[in-house]
């Protein structure tokens, strides 16, 4: 069964906020203590054992089971995260179903095999001068996994979202801390990944959620030495302090920290022939959501022309006909604000143009401002996220200006390029430097809206993330909850099933050097 803590002490408590209705909710959640958040860690461990133990199948049923139980939770759960977050319906039921999705895709990857890597080079005894070794490779879990919701993606990226998922599929067990924007969906979600665990015989432990202020539930649960790795999307600053905290520890533990990102659009020459078409698709992808992706486009680097002067008119146009919008929560909407002024105060940058309202309580109005290439370059505040829907077009006079910008950059989860053709080939040495600063380059697209899928990389290089390695998205997430481990000279009979001689799962193998799911060489 799921252990969701209860707090001894009653007064301490967290409650959710309806930004639309602008009131707090009803329902109390108590906060879990630190000697209830050891022992759920320690059953955690407990599970592990047994968990990362189960056939590779009967895992992947356990994940199909999980999605099965979401869906079961029906309307309740759509008007609940409706209630806690402001998001409109629609928005939640297609997160739901790539939640579901998510699920699916690891359980598929768990019957697939290909993940575990298996390597077998058999042993050579008569060569000279040294008998070679019989050596196999596979992947095995790293442990229990403490999870950190995010705010923005209430299902997606929350107790059943995507680090839990690759968590479990990878063979961890997982401790999970609710946000506190949302914690009555978390919970819902937790009941049925309970459910999911009594019907697919799961050890108990398998999966605890807690609650609780984030700094506080956090640093114990990065702290605790069963907690073997950390998933976390969030504000650079929680992801830094995590990453930091886990460095110092005895035994140094791994931090997966998507912790946002500007995302910077360019536009190039021949492209901005279309600007009344990219600047619909880009102001588009400004407001989605009320801007709060994390791969929302902040910043639009275009190369001055006549062109380029349409492009941002149409810009100015597009952004002034979006009305005002709902954002999560007043943190958050007071941390827009913060970003809002920040641009608007910087030397050399100006309003280009702003959307319809008046802001209110939680109501964001986007805004789009301008400002050149020197400006940029002097004003380091002007490359740091403003999370909503807001952008900074950065006016360049040249290429030069261009590339140099580009060499500026820090990482970042996307980088996005309109060009044409004759774009793409007279910048060969832009596009080189740009995949260096990213874990997705996108062409003539918007960087709004993840394919979960096998070659996804939701990732990119630091500040945007703590490991440019790996993906918060996709099947390539698994790896950061295993390590590769050899066995040498070990009897066939004890080996793992992917390693055994006769193949019993039937999954690709390279062998000697080969991929082939043969059982063996005659």
């Amino acid at each position: 069964m799921v252990k969701e803590m209860v707090l001894e002490d009653k007064e301490r408590s967290i409650q959710a906020f309806n930004p639309v209705t602008n009131e707090t909710l009803k329902q109390k959640f108590p906060v879990s203590s630190r000697t209830q958040l050891d022992e759920t860690i320690f059953k955690a461990d407990q599970a592990f054992q047994l968990y990362s133990k189960i056939p590779y199948a009967s895992r992947a049923d356990f994940l199909t089971q999980i999605g099965i139980e979401i869906n079961n939770l029906g309307d309740e759960l759509i008007k609940t995260c409706m209630n806690e977050t402001g998001l409109p319906e629609a928005r939640i039921i297609g997160e739901r179903g790539r939640t579901v999705a998510q699920l699916n895709l690891f359980a598929d990857l768990l019957r697939d095999g290909s993940w575990l890597n298996a390597k077998i080079d058999t042993s050579d005894p008569d060569r000279v001068p040294i008998p070679k070794p019989d050596i196999r490779q596979t992947q095995i879990p790293l442990g229990p996994v403490g999870v950190f919701e995010a705010s923005n993606f209430p299902l997606a990226f929350s107790a059943a979202g995507g680090d839990t998922a690759s968590a479990l599929a990878a063979g961890c067990t997982v401790v999970a801390k609710s946000h506190s924007g949302h914690p009555g969906t978390s919970s819902l979600i937790a009941k049925a990944i309970s459910k999911a665990i009594k019907v697919t015989e799961m050890p108990e432990g398998t999966f605890s959620l807690v609650h609780g202020p984030g700094i506080e539930v956090g640093m114990d649960m990065v702290n605790h030495p069963l907690i073997k790795a950390i998933g976390f999307t969030g504000s650079y600053s929680g992801g830094k302090t995590l990453f930091d905290a886990a460095a110092d520890r005895p035994d140094p533990i791994p931090v997966f920290a998507e912790m946002g990102s500007v995302n910077p659009v360019f536009v190039l020459p021949e492209a901005t022939k279309l600007g009344e078409e990219i600047a619909a698709k880009l102001v588009d992808s400004i407001v989605l959501g009320t801007g709060q992706f994390c791969t929302n486009p902040g910043m639009i680097i275009v190369q001055d022309s006549v062109d380029a002067v349409v492009f941002k008119n149409e810009l100015r146009k597009r952004v002034g006909g979006v009305k005002e919008s709902t954002m999560l929560s007043q943190r958050i909407k007071n941390s827009f604000e913060e970003g809002v002024a920040r641009c608007s105060n910087a030397p050399g940058t100006k309003e280009l143009g702003r959307g319809k309202g008046d802001g209110k309580n939680c109501q964001a109005v986007p805004v789009i401002f301008e400002t050149s290439f020197k400006s940029f370059l002097e004003n380091k505040e002007l490359s740091e996220e403003v999370f909503g829907p807001s952008s900074l077009v950065v006016s360049t006079k040249e290429k030069r200006e261009m590339i140099e910008l580009a060499k500026e950059l820090s990482g970042h989860l996307t980088v996005t390029v309109f060009g044409t053709k004759k774009d793409l080939s007279e910048n060969a040495d832009l596009l080189s430097i740009l995949e260096k600063k990213t874990g997705r380059l996108i062409l003539n697209g918007v960087p709004t809206g993840v394919e979960v899928c096998h070659a996804m990389v939701h990732g990119g290089p630091f500040p945007a993330t703590t490991d440019a390695r790996t993906s918060s998205v996709g099947t390539t997430a698994i790896y950061r909850f295993t390590r590769p481990i050899c066995f040498q000279n070990f009897p066939n009979e004890i080996l793992p099933e992917e390693l055994k001689n006769e193949n019993p799962l039937g999954i690709m193998r390279l062998l000697n050097g080969e991929l082939t799911v043969n059982k063996w060489y005659e």
